[in-house]
């Protein structure tokens, strides 16, 4: 048997949608709070906050707050690379880097979310690849189902805790 690798895993899901659409929803404020995150701000290299309908850009800082949990709760990160259509990447924290790829497949588009470098501590192994493995699962399926039906699967109750909804 093969042992494990992890400092990496790779997550894929069919959407049923528009690739721009999708794209879009990684690559800008409204689009990730759409789907992903109770706040999204960048800022772009030059120091200037980034209107929620802008696509960021690579070299762009950004600050995410969770819904579910207490605003002392803060995600900060950079914008990697992207070629503003199929391609994204950008820094998790301590959890590594995630990159996003968007690919035809059968007539449908398939979300491929990688995330790597992420430390192979047992810190590492329980909170990053554990952890972001359950989060990541259910974010792209919410993704799915906002695309594709348009219900929203977050808990928003910041006092309702231990669900795998937030």
């Amino acid at each position: 048997m093969q042992e494990h690798d992890w400092s990496r895993f790779l997550l894929r899901i069919p959407i049923n949608a528009d690739l721009k659409k999708i794209y879009y929803s990684f690559t800008s404020q409204e689009g990730l709070e759409a789907w992903f995150l109770r706040k999204a701000a960048f800022t772009s290299s030059e120091g200037k906050s980034r209107d929620p309908h802008q696509n960021i850009a690579p070299g762009d800082k950004y600050e995410w707050l969770w819904h579910g949990w207490p605003d002392d709760m803060v995600e900060k990160g950079d914008v990697l690379d992207m070629n503003g259509k199929d391609h994204f990447s950008f820094s998790f924290g301590k959890a590594g880097r995630v990159t996003i790829t968007l690919k035809n497949e059968k007539e449908q588009i398939i979300v491929e979310l990688l995330q790597d470098q992420i430390p192979t501590t047992e810190e590492g192994q329980v909170y990053f690849h554990l952890g972001c493995t359950k989060g990541w699962l259910f974010y792209l399926t919410n993704l799915k189902s906002i695309m594709e039906g348009g219900i929203d699967l977050r808990n928003k109750d910041v006092d309702m805790k231990n669900v795998i909804t937030a």
